[in-house]
């Protein structure tokens, strides 16, 4: 058996490699690894032309793909683009483990033309994020960034200890969480010992006991923009949340709330986000994606003092590669032996 991988400086190929191998326990296999340079350098964030038209948020040529793919039976990746025409040059290609909660760099339409399975690792980052998410909400609400900002300056703001500048605590806040599945859920639980009240908007998900025993309360979105002191958006990027942020979301938040966004940068408009950090109806943000990426070097969120500002890396974290590589690992497995895939796509 040939498996190829395709990683990167985040999602090393040598950690796909140890698990599979400990995890499989495979004999005669033969691994072919690439790795590209992301995150050090960008990945194409728009859907691409010509053959790439249908995927983005990749790195790599065609030319180079194919070539990395060789003869291979298998293929796990991370950025690598899959099209038709990558396909039709692999023809060995029986299997794709991608290690990613949405897989927009392959084409899957064009998989299940060539009978290739996908199988992908929802949750991935669900931790990472989860955390990064409070830890956002704090560094913004207990003026953290500020503090830091002003220390780094040469400052000593004494005054961010006064009655009218000073940042409330958790426990006296309600927390509203915008998108209700794997990461929402963890965010909640992390929540829970600060004691804030949480609300969540998710026509999807309901109650369940955890919700009920600690007075969640499931709410609309209008609602919850109403009563929330900070809201988190924790929903996917489809065609019906595309810019679920915009000027009637700001305007109807409550006047000094806080917005963040570990999510992605396609939920939100952020003219209107900017709009209404500058009229101060939002005392703060915190935001880790942008809907361009990497954000401008003038961009005027960065001249900003309200914005706890970080470069797209809620996700990362040691635990996060190996949490990735362990599901592929799992249906790879299931795969090899003819049983039912856990996470396939196609």
């Amino acid at each position: 058996m040939k498996i190829s991988i395709y990683g990167d400086l985040f999602m090393k190929a040598d950690v796909f490699e140890e698990v599979v191998k400990r995890d499989l326990q495979l004999d005669k296999v033969e691994f072919k690894k690439t790795e590209t340079t992301w995150p050090d350098d960008p990945f194409h964030n728009e859907f691409g032309e010509g053959d790439f038209s249908k995927i983005r948020e990749y790195q790599g040529t065609k030319e180079g793909v194919i070539e990395a793919i060789g003869d291979s039976e298998i293929l796990i990746n991370h950025m690598a683009p899959i099209s038709e025409e990558i396909l039709k040059e692999t023809p060995n290609l029986k299997f794709i483990g991608v290690s990613r909660g949405g897989p927009v760099n392959i084409d899957i339409e064009a998989c299940k033309k060539f009978g290739v399975t996908v199988a992908n690792a929802p949750g991935r980052n669900a931790s990472a994020v989860a955390e990064f998410t409070v830890a956002s909400i704090l560094a913004e609400t207990r003026l953290v960034t500020k503090g830091h900002q002003s220390m780094v300056d040469g400052q000593w703001r004494g005054d961010l200890y006064r009655y009218d500048i000073t940042g409330k605590e958790l426990c006296e806040m309600t927390v509203g969480l915008v998108g209700y599945s794997h990461i929402g859920k963890r965010v909640r639980n992390l929540l829970l010992p600060f004691g804030c009240k949480i609300v969540f908007a998710d026509p999807f998900v309901d109650p369940d006991d955890i919700d009920k025993n600690n007075g969640i309360q499931k709410v609309s979105k209008e609602e919850l923009l109403s009563m929330s002191d900070v809201v988190s958006i924790h929903a996917r990027v489809t065609k019906d949340t595309e810019k679920f942020f915009s000027e009637n979301e700001f305007k109807n938040m409550k006047k000094g709330s806080y917005f963040i966004n570990t999510a992605r940068g396609p939920l939100v408009n952020y003219d209107d986000l900017l709009k209404y950090l500058q009229n101060n109806h939002l005392a703060g943000a915190a935001l880790d994606t942008f809907d361009i990426e990497p954000l401008p070097a003038e961009h005027p969120l960065r001249k900003l003092n309200n914005v706890t500002l970080t470069p797209h890396i809620a996700g990362a974290s040691i635990r996060t590669i190996y949490y990735a590589a362990e599901v592929i690992a799992q249906d790879l497995k299931n795969f090899i032996n003819g049983k039912p895939l856990n996470n396939q796509i196609c």
